[in-house]
């Protein structure tokens, strides 16, 4: 004949109101059938609440540049970043402080926060498509 367990014969003679207070607590030995239920709960916890709710915790949506970035090795001296003049928010006729600050935001995309803008000119291709050369260092 097959004896009970301990935890059971603990449950067998308790009401609910006592088991759920053990379960609270954490009082079953492991591989007792109650220590398998917190067990289960918590499982199912962990993996269907994300489906259940919606926690909020999508990563943001940074706009990226809507034309392509090209990126040159400067000869060991940093980078040659080539960006559409679409791409940089800068007035026309502003401060080199304020266009150094774009040009950052439009490169920081490819090349990361961690960039110093050295220098900077405008081209314009064959098509007359206006372009950005930016010299930059890590």
């Amino acid at each position: 004949m097959i004896e009970p367990t301990a935890g059971a014969q603990q449950a067998a003679g308790r009401g609910p109101k006592e088991i759920l207070k053990s379960y609270f607590f954490w009082t079953y030995a492991r591989g007792n059938f109650h220590y398998d239920v917190l067990v289960t709960l918590i499982l199912l916890f962990i993996f269907v609440t994300p489906h259940l709710w919606n926690y909020g915790d999508t990563p943001p949506v940074i706009a990226g540049p809507s034309h392509s970035i090209q990126v040159s090795g400067d000869g060991g001296r940093g980078l040659i970043v080539t960006v559409s003049a679409s791409d940089v928010k800068a007035p026309a006729g502003a401060p080199d402080s304020v266009v150094k600050k774009a040009l950052r935001e439009a490169i920081e995309p490819v090349t990361g926060d961690a960039v110093f803008v050295k220098r900077w000119e405008t081209i314009t291709d064959a098509q007359g498509n206006t372009y950005w050369k930016v010299w930059a260092h890590r």
